[in-house]
């Protein structure tokens, strides 16, 4: 169906214009701290935005003074909440979810990302952070591990980096995760808005074709030798360029005019 914000979201507002939607975690008295609710909405989400055809974006940001604090310590003792939706999966399954939208998605970092909320970060395709960021794996002080994240993070991070920041719990600024590869760049705070504004604009400019058949190709290259990957990719691109998209940008760059996608 269609993105939109459903009644029985408690901790999400989803919303679209043109053709960015901006999924919001909203437990801004709890710092977005993810819960099974929130993770069970977030997952609702972004099926929505990847099966309504007029999203080409997704943004995804954090209401209140931080991005997200990482898990709810209090549902692990079993004292949640329970969600107002059939149930999706956990936050493994939100992990995973990420590169099958085939559409890029943007981390809006404000505050603090720690945790599952830096594994959200790493899970998305480009991570602003405003220059007051704070991110981290604080799990070890409470005698846990970051384990799923674990995983996303090792595909961004130098391992020596990943295992200090894990093993002693650190909590590093924007410009060192920057440094580290756990974002894509950091601005001044209050460029933040507008930052990832243009960005999403601007992705949402080119062929969705294209971006969808990209982003897919780059997930299924991803550590395989070159002697599978470059086959592979001559094949997508021969695919490719049989679609109409790639036609008309042909066409628009001979007759130097902007492009006008059709799909």
């Amino acid at each position: 169906m269609p993105l939109e914000q459903r009644a029985e979201y408690r901790h999400l507002t989803a919303r679209r214009e043109a053709a960015v939607a901006t999924l919001t975690l909203s437990r801004p008295e709890r710092k977005n701290a993810m819960g099974p609710v929130l993770i069970n909405e977030l997952l609702w989400a972004l099926d929505d935005a990847r099966d309504d055809p007029e999203v080409r974006v997704v943004v995804l940001a954090g209401a209140g003074k931080a991005f997200c604090a990482g898990a709810d310590l209090r549902d692990m003792t079993g004292r949640g909440e329970e969600s107002g939706l059939p149930p999706r999966g956990d936050l493994a399954q939100l992990l995973l979810r990420f590169p099958k939208l085939h559409k890029p998605v943007i981390a809006k970092v404000h505050g603090a990302a720690l945790g599952g909320g830096l594994g959200l970060v790493a899970s998305c395709h480009f991570a602003i952070a405003g220059s007051s960021a704070v991110l981290g794996t604080p799990e070890i002080l409470r005698g846990l591990f970051p384990m799923q994240i674990m995983a996303v993070l090792s595909r961004l991070m130098p391992q020596r980096q990943l295992l200090e920041m894990m093993l002693l719990g650190l909590t590093v600024d924007a410009k060192t995760a920057a440094a580290w590869g756990m974002v894509t760049r950091v601005v001044a705070d209050a460029a933040l808005d507008e930052e990832v504004e243009q960005l999403a604009r601007t992705l949402s400019e080119r062929s969705p074709t294209a971006v969808r058949a990209g982003l897919s190709a780059f997930d299924q290259q991803s550590g395989k030798p070159l002697e599978e990957t470059i086959p592979y990719l001559r094949g997508q691109l021969m695919e490719l360029l049989s679609q109409p998209d790639a036609i008309e940008g042909l066409m628009a760059f001979m007759q130097k005019r902007p492009p006008v996608w059709r799909t």
